[in-house]
């Protein structure tokens, strides 16, 4: 038995243990703080301040549990690749919110266009460098050839998963929670197809558990974009590395509808001038204003996770047998 796995995520863990409590009255000092957007719910109002860019933690705890191994097995490099470069993008967004003292960093445009660049990036490397090329493994299907169409779909599933993972993290420990259901389905996926960068999904599973602990409600750090970028990267580099992104509609349908709940409302909004289909987006917002907890929200959307999880695993092994 490889053990390799278990160690990455050892390390990764401990790491973020000991980083958290070191980082957080760093943060606090040099007055990183989070500020509240004024339209989001009021009760929310309360968490000014809390420390954010904590995602730095999930990056190096996870960056060093897997870099241990990385030279033994190179295609690690690529999974650390798109979640660091996502990271960073996240990370000069941070940045630059703390230093405008208000909610928003990058521009729209800017932050998309570098997502964009990111992404590009990445699909021209995985064509060119996998013997696999177009190739995509289809729930309950098998492996079908997508030919020029596995590029918008590539480029769509990029953007919509990284930003649909930023979407996600608005509740004390929902993003971390989601995640680790999806990166445990996705290193059990390698584990299955025999691929070594199961290993960089241990160390994201150790990294995140670590962060959860100081981000779970009532939240003594938020991720930033810095993390939720970067955790979307790494979904996406998992998920393309083992070629399944078509798997992230299922295992990932959170991501999904929480961007779709914003591009919904903005939508109806317009067409109807001034109408909405729900109370506040991203949807996780609407459940907290229909009276929900935090912690039930966070519930409710880990426990679909896991389920979808469980359906996603089911559609694997039909796909392989």
């Amino acid at each position: 038995m490889d053990y390799n796995g278990f160690i990455a995520l050892i390390i990764s863990f401990i790491v973020g243990v000991v980083l958290c409590p070191i980082l957080i009255p760093v943060l606090r000092k040099w007055k990183f703080g989070q500020n509240i957007r004024e339209e989001g719910p009021e009760a929310h109002l309360k968490k000014s301040g809390t420390p954010t860019m904590g995602g730095v933690v999930i990056l190096v705890a996870m960056l060093v549990g897997t870099v241990v191994f990385a030279f033994t097995y190179p295609q690690l490099f690529q999974v650390m690749l798109i979640t660091f470069l996502f990271g960073i993008i996240g990370l000069i967004d941070d940045v630059l919110k703390i230093a405008k003292h208000q909610s928003e960093g990058l521009k729209a445009w800017q932050k998309m266009l570098l997502q964009i660049i990111v992404t590009v990036v990445f699909m021209l490397y995985i064509t060119l460098a996998s013997p696999n090329g177009t190739v995509l493994l289809v729930p309950f299907m098998g492996p079908v050839d997508f030919g020029f169409w596995f590029y918008p779909l590539a480029f769509i599933a990029i953007l919509g998963t990284v930003n649909g993972a930023n979407f996600t993290d608005g509740l004390d420990g929902l993003a971390s929670t989601v995640t680790i259901v999806i990166t445990i389905f996705l290193t059990s996926a390698a584990i299955v197809l025999g691929q070594k960068i199961a290993i960089a999904g241990f160390a994201m599973i150790g990294a995140l558990m670590a962060f959860l602990i100081f981000n779970a409600f009532p939240a003594k750090i938020f991720m930033g974009d810095t993390g939720s970028l970067a955790l979307g990267g790494f979904v996406c580099g998992m998920a393309f590395m083992l070629r399944m992104p078509i798997f992230l509609i299922i295992i990932a349908f959170v991501y999904l509808a929480e961007i779709l709940s914003v591009i919904l409302q903005v939508g109806y909004f317009k067409l109807t001038h001034g109408k909405r289909i729900f109370k506040m987006t991203p949807i996780h917002h609407h459940f907290e204003l229909c009276g929900w907890s935090e912690v039930r929200v966070v519930a409710l959307f880990s426990i679909a996770t896991v389920l979808l999880g469980v359906l996603g695993f089911v559609g694997l092994m039909i796909a392989v047998l």
